[in-house]
């Protein structure tokens, strides 16, 4: 069982910063950012294959948002820069052990592993 650990969220003014860690108990060839708002639908964000072989944004944060990966500590991240007020959202942390074509990247079911999510606020 793969165990994500979430942390890094937080309040944030329009146009600020956060980077989002997930600490894994163990490596998945797949990993991927999703976020939830308030009565709308869990989409995913970014995904990141293979350490960083293969990565994929949603395009409502191509440019601002960067995710990465680092094995030695067990930790995928995600920069977000020039945070919007559409942003808000409770941010997850997901995994699936495989590689998933493209149009499997964004959903939801085809990830095995989620962590409990952190909370990114961003006010204007």
């Amino acid at each position: 069982q793969v165990q994500l650990v979430e942390s890094g969220g937080g309040s944030v003014q329009v146009g600020g910063s956060l980077r989002l860690s997930c600490v894994f108990s163990e490596y998945t060839s797949t990993m991927a950012w999703f976020r939830q708002a308030p009565g709308k639908a869990r989409e995913a964000v970014a995904s990141i294959f293979n350490g960083g072989d293969v990565k994929s944004y949603a395009d409502s944060v191509k440019g601002r948002f960067t995710i990465s990966q680092d094995n030695y500590k067990k930790t995928v991240y995600l920069q977000m820069n020039s945070l919007k007020p559409d942003d808000t959202a409770i941010y997850y942390c997901a995994a699936f052990n495989g590689w998933l074509p493209e149009f499997r990247r964004g959903e939801a079911s085809a990830y095995t592993y989620w962590g409990q999510g952190t909370q990114v606020t961003v006010s204007s």
